[in-house]
């Protein structure tokens, strides 16, 4: 839980930054060290070996030989060598501090050095121990002649071993310290980075997560007080401006919805209202107009009066039509659901159509997708729906225009579903009239109750389809509508057969 968690992941990444950090610059301090070391102990072995040399160079001089066998041994008494001898340039050793090697072979590793023109270098002892052996080649002068004969050669050449090990110890010290140092370092910075976030990042992060648990509860008074002005503190500043414009929009929402309730109550009731006073005129209305058309049969022809009841006829209908209305919108059938071809029925409906006057100038255009599946809805319901913004879109070209029919498959959420568009050329719809096309009653014609687009809508949502309009003014209509395909009752039906 502790490495999922913010200031965990802080921690780790921290502790392996300044691990990473601090132990290079720990490593380059103790490289340096240890090249700082071996470089003073070159230097005094280097030292020493000249002393030795120029010691040696005197006592021969003087034809004293035998004192450069004591001059080895009390050198190499000193507890940092580990050996100085003379040895011949073929590798037999001449003069040594111990004794015991005179007449032997010098050790591969100082013959090497000579051999290869070095001066010095580092190697593990018999003992295991560092080394560093330096050589210095003794060559003839001209008080040697009468020894060694003319010419400038090497007779001999010093050997000086100086022992590492203290140098070791003092680098193991070194080294013992640096890292106790380094992990010091890297834990107190990690303890100081870990605070840090405690106090400024992670205690202010759990509180708002605390308060935004209080707002997905429903309490939208929750506030924060910002201690300090940095990103965390402008990160609570916009907590809280969120949390007032969310108590806003909540407020502004539940008014809404009690505006919407009240307008939806009003309109069950209107509805409702509307349903028993359609049922109580319709019947009257049948009998005026039964009552008109017989007196109609008593006019002759040429009879003025008989164009006047024709007249009435045609205000009768137009007033039954709108009774219809009100009493399908406010009790509108249940439909009775089926398999129904999209094509087909557009076809018949478009028979109908064609026999209204004002689709004589209006030209059709069909877009008709082969195969389409059987929808699953009421075919007259369907039709209704159909016809209605049909004639809407005849309606709205006046001075004639193209029809447009369409018919496509397409899926939508995993299931599919065939697309209807109906649309026409006409002058369209202002943007302030299509929020409320499908409002009950509201209508932009002279004649019509307003309800047929009301209707059409609460159709398709009993077929378990949606509606929709979209239009801008100059560039005609165009209606939507979208019809489920259901193929679990399709493959049913097929089995049952």
């Amino acid at each position: 839980m502790f490495f999922k968690s913010l200031i965990g992941r802080i921690v780790i990444l921290s502790l392996l930054l300044f691990t990473v950090a601090i132990g290079s610059v720990t490593l380059f301090h103790i490289r340096r060290e240890h090249t700082h070391l071996t470089n003073s102990s070159l230097r005094t072995a280097e030292l020493m070996i000249s002393v030795i040399d120029r010691a040696i160079a005197s006592s021969m001089g003087l034809g004293n030989s035998s004192d450069v066998q004591s001059i080895l041994e009390m050198v190499g008494s000193d507890p940092r060598l580990a050996g100085v001898r003379i040895f011949h340039p073929n590798g037999r050793i001449l003069k040594s501090s111990e004794p015991d090697e005179i007449g032997r072979r010098v050790d591969p590793h100082s013959l090497a050095i000579f051999l290869h023109g070095n001066q010095h270098d580092i190697y593990r002892g018999p003992t295991g121990e560092e080394v560093l052996g330096v050589v210095k080649s003794i060559y003839t002068e001209a008080r040697c002649t009468p020894c060694h004969g003319s010419g400038r050669r090497v007779i001999g050449v010093i050997n000086l071993d100086l022992s590492m090990a203290e140098m070791e110890d003092q680098m193991l010290e070194t080294s013992q310290l640096f890292g106790a140092s380094m992990l010091v370092m890297v834990l107190l910075l990690t303890g100081g980075v870990s605070l840090i976030f405690q106090r400024f990042v992670r205690q202010p992060l759990q509180n708002m997560s605390d308060k935004m648990s209080l707002v997905e509860d429903g309490d939208l008074t929750a506030k924060m007080e910002p201690q300090h002005e940095d990103e965390v503190g402008r990160l609570m500043l916009s907590f809280n401006s969120m949390v007032d414009r969310l108590r806003l929009a909540n407020d502004e929402l539940q008014q809404c919805h009690y505006q919407q309730m009240e307008r939806v109550d009003r309109l069950a009731s209107v509805g409702e209202m509307s349903a028993g006073i359609a049922h109580e005129i319709k019947n009257p209305l049948a009998a005026i107009g039964g009552a008109i058309t017989v007196l109609a049969d008593d006019f002759a022809e040429e009879d003025p009066r008989r164009e006047v009841v024709g007249k009435v006829l045609e205000q009768i209908a137009r007033l039954d039509k709108a009774a219809t209305d009100l009493l399908f919108f406010g009790r509108p059938g249940k439909p009775a659901f089926d398999f129904v071809d999209t094509n087909e029925l557009l076809n018949k409906t478009m028979f109908f159509v064609t026999q209204h006057p004002e689709a004589r100038n209006v030209h059709q255009s069909k877009e008709f997708t082969r195969n389409l599946p059987p929808v699953w809805v009421d075919e007259k319901q369907l039709q209704q729906v159909f016809f209605n913004i049909i004639i809407n879109a005849i309606q709205a070209m006046k001075d004639g225009g193209t029809l447009l029919l369409q018919t496509e498959l397409f899926e939508e959420g995993g299931r599919e579903n065939v697309r209807v568009l109906i649309g026409d050329s006409g002058p369209g719809i202002s943007s302030e009239n299509l929020k409320r096309v499908f409002t009950p009653f509201f209508t932009t014609k002279t004649q019509g109750t307003g309800l047929g687009l009301a209707i059409c809508r609460q159709l398709m949502e009993q077929q378990g389809g949606a509606i929709d309009v979209n239009s801008r003014v100059g560039e005609g209509t165009r209606v939507i509508i979208k019809l489920p395909v259901n193929k679990e009752k399709l493959l049913a039906m097929s089995e049952g057969k």
